[in-house]
């Protein structure tokens, strides 16, 4: 195999170049290095350094034509200049010329009629064996005819001393220039700035051709029925979708084409934090020889306190798939049967299970509603409602109503059930109920996979207008209408409004005349 010629990128008098290391080699590389520690699992553990999660504040798109035309510009997506974008890849150049290298060529898509075909270049061994994890590795043969079509220099350890002048945000970047199919990353370790970075991407190039990157897990049953978990953190989107009676087609990152759904990654990225082996059992063996975990707390022993959240709270293991024993070794799988959006409400309103009509689904996903809880980051000591469109706003180049614009056509087309499921709490809000379940959850999750829910009646609740299973199994008929299991109804009453106005507040930003759809009237309804 040839190796990869970086003069053409810029980078200049590399020693060894070292090109799509295998496990045991990458590993021996990290041991050498001093860069990881081996936990006594067979996992490797590293410190990311001051950054233990993304900066999404020094995420750019080069302002150039024609994707600046479709980029929606704003909040998410920050403007830099080619001028700038220039300054910054002289650094990178600079800081990865003149030294051995890295580099880890991939796959971004199990669909050969979507996937793209993505190099990495890194001075860090742990940096390629995250990507390596995280994305598809090429088979020998296919690295014979194997071109570039998106590069990302990895130049971790450069930082921008003229940032002030500059007018950014920091001495971190991460720029991405899309006509010249070139990302670069300075300033921050953190791993998880390529995986989202090249997710980003995927995110602009498919829905120009009609295709939905999705930010979901998927799995699939025996009878070939695909399910789409959407669903921010500390939803259960990884935990629920990783079930040992149904093959994992990927936790994280999916598309959808005309071929069916297939995932972006080879590899899984879970939390770690308060892992264990009786709740979390696939995950938990997961973890070993090829594994890497960032930031957790070990002792001298090698053994990992995954309750120790010193560090970060976001402590964070990366495995390729096949580390789950019931995967699906192709990573597609067909025309989803069934969408399930997940969410953590910690004001205790919704109901665990909903069935959503097409409407009521472009609400949600537009919306993209959990809630965070006291004690998860400073300063919040009540539940706090979160939004973020078509659950993963911060990787959306486009505008949110172009994703939702074609996961309606595709439920049309392809006659898609969609529920809302609850993981967060009830009885109460945070503080005062309880978090559902996780047999609540899962019963809810099964009976909508083996289709037993639609045996059921429903009924409509007041405000948000769900419908609701007046019974489901073994489940408490209390739990699945939360106004019926508050101690205090006119407390429920006054949160359930107030819930349901934050809802029609963050919508508003949708009814614009610029609007090509207005979803708002699927949603809540205060009086009804």
């Amino acid at each position: 195999m040839n190796k990869p010629d970086l003069q053409a990128i810029g980078i200049q008098n590399t020693g060894e170049i070292y090109h799509n290391l295998d496990f045991g080699e990458l590993i021996a590389h990290e041991i050498k290095n001093g860069e990881c520690k081996l936990a006594n699992n067979g996992a490797t553990m590293v410190d990311t350094g001051i950054f233990t999660g993304r900066s999404p504040k020094d995420k750019y798109f080069v302002d150039r034509d024609p994707s600046n035309r479709y980029i929606a510009w704003g909040s998410v997506n920050h403007k830099v200049s080619a001028e700038i974008f220039q300054e910054l890849l002289v650094i990178a150049q600079e800081q990865l010329s003149n030294k051995d290298l890295y580099v880890t060529d991939v796959y971004c898509g199990s669909s050969p009629n979507s996937r793209r075909q993505v190099r990495f270049v890194t001075e860090l061994a742990w940096q390629s064996h995250f990507v390596t994890n995280m994305f598809i590795r090429p088979s020998m043969e296919q690295m014979q005819t194997f071109v570039p079509q998106f590069t990302v220099l990895n130049a971790c350890k450069a930082s921008n001393p003229k940032w002030k002048e500059q007018g950014l945000h920091s001495d971190v970047f991460v720029v991405f220039d899309v006509e010249s199919n070139l990302a670069i990353i300075g300033g921050t370790y953190y791993g998880g700035e390529m995986k989202k970075g090249i997710f980003s991407m995927m995110n602009y190039w498919l829905p120009l051709e009609n295709k939905l990157p999705m930010h979901c897990s998927a799995n699939v049953g025996h009878d070939g029925d695909t399910c789409l978990f959407f669903g921010l953190s500390g939803t259960g989107k990884t935990t629920l979708s990783t079930d040992p009676h149904r093959r994992l087609i990927g936790d994280d990152e999916h598309g959808w084409d005309d071929d069916g759904v297939f995932n972006f990654e080879g590899g899984c990225y879970a939390k770690v934090i308060n892992l264990s082996a009786e709740n979390e059992p696939e995950i938990h063996s997961a973890i070993r020889h090829g594994a890497l975990l960032e930031n957790v707390v070990a002792d001298d022993e090698g053994v990992v306190d995954y309750t120790n959240g010193s560090k970060t709270e976001n402590t964070r293991v990366s495995y390729p798939i096949f580390h789950i024993e019931n995967h699906e070794e192709t990573l597609h799988g067909a025309h989803p049967k069934n969408i399930i959006f997940l969410t953590a409400d910690a004001f205790g309103v919704l109901p665990p299970v909903s069935r959503l009509t097409k409407e009521q689904a472009m609400y949600y996903f537009l919306s993209g509603y959990t809630a965070k809880v006291a004690g998860t980051e400073r300063g919040i000591t009540e539940p706090t409602a979160t939004f973020s469109a078509c659950f993963g706003e911060a990787f959306l180049p486009l505008h949110p109503t172009v994703y939702a614009k074609l996961l309606g056509e595709k439920i049309d087309k392809h006659g898609v059930n969609v529920y809302l499921v609850n993981t967060g709490w009830t009885g109460g809000p945070y503080g005062v109920g309880k978090r559902m379940s996780i047999k609540d959850t899962r019963a809810c999750i099964n009976a909508i996979l083996d289709g037993s829910i639609n045996n059921s009646e429903f009924r409509t609740t007041n405000t948000f207008g769900l419908h609701v299973p007046n019974t489901l199994g073994d489940i408490n008929p209390k739990i699945l209408f939360p106004r019926e299991s508050w101690a205090d109804d006119a407390a429920f009453v006054r949160t359930r409004d107030k819930l349901a106005q934050m809802f029609i507040d963050n919508f508003k930003k949708y009814q614009t005349e610029e609007s090509e759809f207005d979803f708002s009237a699927a949603g809540p309804q205060i009086g009804a």
